[in-house]
C-alpha cells in the first residue's frame, strides 16, 4: 500500500488533480456563500462577510424585514425560573392585608366560589405577572383594572407571596386516562401536551397551576386565547395552541383540570372529529 501511495504521489497528474479539485471547491464555496447570497434582491447585506455568515446560517439579516410592533399593549414582565422565590414573612403579611380587597371574588382564603380563579397555592410569579398585565392593560378586565390601578410593584409582589403561601386546593382528577390533548397534545397540529408547560415537574415560568380551577373559567380563557380576546401570553404560545384546539378538546381539557367527569381518551378524540 505504501508503494502504491508513493507511486501516486510521484505521478505527474497528482498535483494537477489536486489543484483542479481545490479550485472547484473554492469556486463552489464562492458561488454558494458569496455570489448567490449577494445576487438575491430580497437581501440587503452590508458586507461580503454578512453574506457568508447568512448563507452559513450563523446570523439572520436584520434588514430583510422590519420588526412589526403590536398595536396593543403587550406584557412587560421578564420571567426567570427563580423569580419571586423565598418571600419573607413581612411580605406575606403585607400581602394578606392587601388581599382583603380580593375576597369578594377570590374567596377569603384564595378559593373562589364565583367561577373566578383560585389563587391559593398559585405560583407567585404567575400572580405577579397577571397583576402587572392587568395594570398595564396587556390583559383586559373591567373588574381587575381599577383594583390594580393604585398597586405598587411591591404591593403586587406581596400579594403574589401571600397567595403562593396559602395551601393549594386538593387535586381531584377524574377516574380514567386524561384526554389526549392533555397527555400527548396534537403533534400534527403543532400542539404540545398541556403538561409540558403546566405540569408540576415541567412547569414553565409564568405557566399557571391549573388543577382545581373552575371549569367555566378555564374554558373561557381557552376560548379567549383562541379568539384573540386575551393576548398577554408571551410569544403568543397560548394563542397558537388554543387556535388549533377543537371545541371538544377545549371542553375536555377544562373538565380534566377542573376535576370533572367528562369525555376523555378515545371518547374525546371521537368527539373532536365531529367539530
Amino acid at each position: 500500500m505504501n508503494r502504491e501511495w508513493a507511486a501516486i504521489l510521484r505521478s505527474k497528474w497528482f498535483p494537477a488533480s489536486v489543484g483542479i479539485t481545490a479550485a472547484l471547491a473554492i469556486a463552489g464555496l464562492l458561488v454558494g456563500f458569496v455570489v448567490l447570497p449577494l445576487a438575491d434582491r430580497n437581501e440587503q447585506f452590508h458586507s461580503v462577510w454578512d453574506a457568508i455568515c447568512s448563507a452559513a446560517g450563523l446570523i439572520q439579516n436584520a434588514a430583510r424585514e422590519p420588526v412589526v410592533q403590536a398595536n396593543y399593549p403587550t406584557t412587560r414582565v421578564e420571567l426567570t425560573p427563580r423569580m419571586l422565590r423565598g418571600a419573607s414573612a413581612e411580605s406575606i403579611g403585607r400581602g394578606a392585608t392587601l388581599a382583603l380587597r380580593c375576597t369578594m371574588c377570590h374567596g377569603a382564603r384564595g378559593l373562589s366560589e364565583a367561577n373566578t380563579p383560585n389563587l391559593a397555592g398559585q405560583y407567585a410569579v404567575v400572580i405577579y405577572k397577571q397583576l402587572m398585565d392587568f395594570k398595564t392593560g396587556a390583559r383586559v378586565s373591567a373588574v381587575m383594572a381599577p383594583l390594580v390601578g393604585d398597586l405598587s410593584d411591591q404591593d403586587m409582589r406581596d400579594l403574589a407571596a401571600y397567595y403562593a403561601y396559602l395551601p393549594r386546593v386538593p387535586a381531584s382528577r377524574p377516574a380514567g386516562e386524561p384526554p389526549q390533548i392533555v397527555a400527548s397534545g396534537a403533534p400534527l397540529r403543532s400542539i404540545a401536551p398541556c403538561g409540558a408547560c403546566h405540569g408540576e415537574l415541567a412547569s414553565k415560568p409564568g405557566a399557571a397551576w391549573l388543577e382545581g380551577q373552575p371549569f367555566d373559567y378555564l374554558r373561557t380563557q381557552l376560548q379567549d386565547f383562541a379568539s384573540g380576546a386575551r393576548r398577554n401570553d408571551i410569544g403568543e404560545q397560548m394563542r397558537n395552541v388554543a387556535r388549533g384546539m377543537t371545541v371538544a378538546e377545549i371542553d375536555a381539557a377544562s373538565r380534566f383540570y377542573a376535576g370533572l367527569r367528562g369525555p376523555t381518551g378515545s371518547q374525546a378524540d371521537a368527539s373532536s372529529k365531529q367539530h
